[in-house]
């Protein structure tokens, strides 16, 4: 699939990315690249590869689940300006 350098500046505009000018041909032939690669991999017959979410079949360490830091939460609502039932009281942003 090749992108056109129009299509790549309606691309950059979506994304709020800004392009100069002199490069985007080079982000056109990149995109195209990749589209193209993409195209290939899309055509592998991969029902019998089973998913996976890590290449390596390790399970994740963890932590013991236990407390390792006291409550402190009388400590920072003192220096909180208001306070109110162990609630942080803000101004109203939303009308």
């Amino acid at each position: 699939m090749s992108l056109s350098t129009k299509e790549v500046n309606k691309i950059a505009w979506l994304g709020r990315i800004a392009i100069d000018d002199d490069k985007i041909e080079a982000y056109a032939r990149d995109l195209s690249g990749i589209l193209d690669f993409v195209e290939q991999m899309s055509v592998l017959d991969t029902s019998t590869v089973t998913p996976m979410a890590h290449p390596m079949d390790q399970t994740q360490r963890l932590r013991p689940d236990h407390v390792t830091e006291e409550n402190q939460r009388g400590l920072f609502q003192a220096n909180a300006p208001l306070v109110d039932a162990g609630l942080y009281l803000v101004p109203k942003v939303i009308e």
